[in-house]
Order: C-alpha cells, then structure tokens, then sequence
C-alpha cells in the first residue's frame, strides 16, 4: 500500500477519475500523477445507495499498478461491509464508508482498518456532527460532501463550508484529514481551505481542457487549485 506518508495538514489534490477517460484509465492515473496530484480518488456508486453505477474492486485493482501514490477509494454503496475486503485486495489506500449507509457504522470502520486500510467516514450534505464526534477516534479520515453523491459536475453546497469549520474544531489534535468532494474549483477551494479541509476531491475542474495525449492541462488545474487553497491557509 501506497499511505505511508507521515501525517500533515498540507492542500492534497484528489483528482476523481468519474471526470477521466473511461477507456483510458491507466494512463489518466498516470498522467495526473505526473502532473503533480497528491491522490487518485475512486468514486464507487452502486445505483442503490446513490442514483449511478461507477466501479467495482475489479476496476481498482486494474489501475492500481498505474498508481504510484494512494488510491483513495470512496464507497457510496450499501451496504458495506461485504464489500471492504475486496476493495483492500483491490490496492486501496483508504476506503471511506457513509454514516448513512448503514446502522452499524462504527464496525464498518474497525473492519476498514481490519482489512488494512486507512478508515474514512463521509457524511451527506444534510447529515450533521453529532454522530461523528463519537467516531473520531475510530477515522482517518472525514469527507465532507459539499454535494449530493451520485453524480459528478454538480454546484458546490455553501452550506457545508460552516460544517467543515466545526468539524476541525471537534477534531483538535487528532491525525484525522477532512476531505471535501463535489464543487470543488479555483473558487470554492479557497473556502474550504481556510475553514480547515486538507484533501480536495476535484473531478472536472482538473480534467478539463486536457486529455491523455495532451495532459499538461492537468497540471495547470491541480497547480491552480492547489494555490488558491493555500494562499487561503496563509
């Protein structure tokens, strides 16, 4: 597994690959590493739990040989846990399961973690903390949906950004990264910096203008968000 970088609060960049070429999946994981993303994010839909079907374990583990970094997969499936062992066979760095997605949220992630993945929690944009603050010590990770999962290209929530701030006041000291996904672009990544988010989920605003035979538009993008994420932090 790729996730053994020492904690930190640095801006990562978690490109989506719902945003790449399906039939050219390798070579986009390939292309947005080179161009200088931090994670490739996996977003897994099953068409029960969310409105689309994406990917299954065979497809993360097809593109893991292409990922040098930490493939960060997201389950927006349910139920779950038959499901974790596979998707850690599969090469998953993290795994992030939704609170919503089943009554038994906190075996979810002892199994995450017992299949060795770094454990993730999501939770849907009108999904509150107080269920959270009991599972804390149990993540790694908290992803915040700024919008509603199913589909890529959607608005950004300015709700949640309120959300985001209060949730790093209710992490303190723990190594626990908050990650947003949905709306997140050079306009948006600004505010969700600053209220304390580390890893950003971005699906077209870094694929856009670009392509496997001309990717240097990645990297403009990622370089873009990335900067205006952190002249926020400053």
């Amino acid at each position: 597994m790729a996730f053994t970088q020492a904690f930190n609060r640095s801006i990562k960049i978690a490109p989506s690959i719902l945003s790449a070429d399906f039939a050219n999946f390798g070579a986009e994981c390939q292309a947005i590493e080179a161009q200088g993303c931090d994670w490739v994010h996996v977003d897994v839909m099953d068409g029960h739990f969310v409105p689309n079907i994406t990917f299954g374990p065979a497809t993360c583990a097809a593109i893991r040989p292409h990922i040098k970094g930490v493939m960060d997969v997201h389950l927006m499936i349910a139920p779950v846990d038959p499901y974790i062992d596979a998707f850690a066979t599969a090469g998953a760095d993290v795994i992030t399961a939704h609170l919503e997605a089943g009554p038994h949220i906190h075996r979810t992630l002892q199994a995450i973690r017992g299949a060795g993945a770094k454990a993730g929690l999501a939770i849907n944009p009108g999904t509150g903390l107080d269920d959270v603050k009991h599972l804390l010590d149990m993540v790694d990770l908290v992803c915040i949906m700024t919008v509603n999962p199913g589909f890529g290209g959607q608005k950004f929530i300015h709700s949640q950004v309120e959300k985001v701030r209060d949730l790093r006041a209710m992490i303190g000291d723990r190594p626990v990264h908050i990650e947003i996904d949905g709306g997140v672009t050079v306009e948006t990544a600004p505010l969700v910096a600053a209220a304390g988010a580390d890893v950003l989920v971005a699906g077209s605003a870094v694929f856009k203008g670009g392509s496997v035979s001309n990717p240097a538009p990645y990297g403009e993008n990622i370089r873009a968000i990335r900067a205006a994420a952190e002249a926020a932090c400053a």
